[in-house]
């Protein structure tokens, strides 16, 4: 069987100098190029997840905060608008040839890459119109691979890698956070995401020692 690595959501918007910077933001993108560099072949696949929301005055499923200010923890600014710069992998993310795309939130409020949609691969813009494919699930497309584990890397810790390794959890993989290779919004929510994943058996661990 086999093992994929999913990159979640390294995007202009999530990094230094986005809309909803995740402070090291920038080195997770760096860090994680480097990973698939030197030890790219030990994954038979990899994932890399988007946000991809409808823009204002769409709220996106009560995603977006309209006419009030976010909470941050529910509702959030605008962010990773669809055929936009701040939704663009960011530019040190170095993804290779045959990357799976997942795009999530089109008008909803996903989390986890296990919501959204895998697409054709992006233009070499970056932030360009797919073309028109058949809606396929995340976890359908590595069971077809023979993938049964995965490796979660990416933005935000607190947020949408938590969410992911759970629904990949749920979903029947063998799940592991690399940490290292992780950003989290907050202190707190972090200490209190990983928590939780190492409660429900999820294994925490490095891109080292992985």
């Amino acid at each position: 069987m086999g093992r994929a690595l999913i990159v979640v959501d390294v995007q202009n918007d999530f990094c230094e100098g986005g809309a909803l910077a995740v402070a090291g933001g920038a080195a997770v993108a760096e860090q994680v190029s480097d990973l698939l560099s030197r030890a790219g072949d030990a994954y038979d696949v990899v994932v890399a997840t988007a946000d991809w929301h409808e823009p204002l005055p769409h709220d996106n499923a009560g995603h977006f905060a309209v006419g009030a200010d976010p909470d941050y923890v529910a509702t959030w600014p605008e962010h990773c608008v669809r055929d936009t710069a701040g939704a663009a992998y960011h530019p040190a993310l170095r993804l290779p040839e045959g990357t799976v795309h997942v795009r999530k939130g089109q008008g909803r409020q996903d989390y986890s890459g296990f919501e959204g949609v895998v697409t054709p691969a992006e233009s070499a813009a970056g932030a360009g119109a797919l073309a028109d494919a058949a809606p396929a699930g995340l976890a359908d497309t590595l069971r077809a691979q023979a993938v049964d584990g995965v490796d979660v890397v990416g933005l935000a810790t607190d947020h949408c890698v938590t969410a992911t390794a759970l629904d990949a959890l749920d979903a029947g993989f063998d799940v592991r956070v690399l940490t290292d290779l992780t950003a989290g919004v907050g202190v707190r929510t972090t200490i209190d995401a990983l928590t939780r994943l190492a409660a429900r058996g999820v294994t925490l661990t490095t891109s080292d020692a992985r």
